[in-house]
């Protein structure tokens, strides 16, 4: 008849460790809910994200600077840009209005917005009408290849002149 043991490790060594039910379940819980957060945030940063740009791009070529002869005016309306040339100076300015966004078309005192009635001198200041702010002004430069390029993100000064 085999003597029973009274020394308590003499059973637990071939036994493996015992993990309550409740521990396995806790375990298993923190790793769902942290799964799932990581799930969630990496979904929230690529929603948030746009995969696509509509819209017109900022920056786009005019043509060459002899396309616009000295004391002229000329209204791109589908870029709703104005080019102005004063002899070897050149600038763009925005045929966009500042009250409400109608596009101003170009008149004898400078531009006028047939919408609401803002008048705006050839610099583009407001000298009548509901519009709060002055048209503004883009940066104008000469591309590598000699064409003129108009940045709309940028704006820049009135009375910023391109020499060319």
């Amino acid at each position: 008849m085999p003597v029973a043991s009274t020394h308590p490790d003499s059973h637990t060594a071939a036994v493996e460790p015992h993990m309550p039910r409740r521990r396995v379940l806790a375990w298993l819980t923190s790793v769902g809910l942290f799964g799932s957060a990581v799930l969630s945030a990496v979904s929230n940063l690529v929603f948030i994200k746009p995969r696509a740009t509509y819209g017109q791009p900022a920056r786009f070529a005019i043509g060459k600077p002899d396309d616009f002869p000295s004391g002229t005016r000329i209204s791109l309306d589908i870029k709703r840009v104005c080019i102005v040339r004063d002899g070897p100076k050149m600038a763009a300015i925005s045929t966009t209005c500042t009250h409400l966004g109608c596009i101003v078309g170009i008149s004898d005192t400078g531009f006028a917005c047939p919408c609401h009635g803002s008048r705006f001198d050839q610099d583009g200041t407001v000298t009548g009408g509901p519009a709060p702010k002055p048209l503004p002004w883009f940066k104008l430069s000469l591309a590598p290849n000699g064409e003129l390029e108009v940045d709309k993100g940028t704006q820049v000064e009135p009375g910023t002149y391109l020499n060319v």
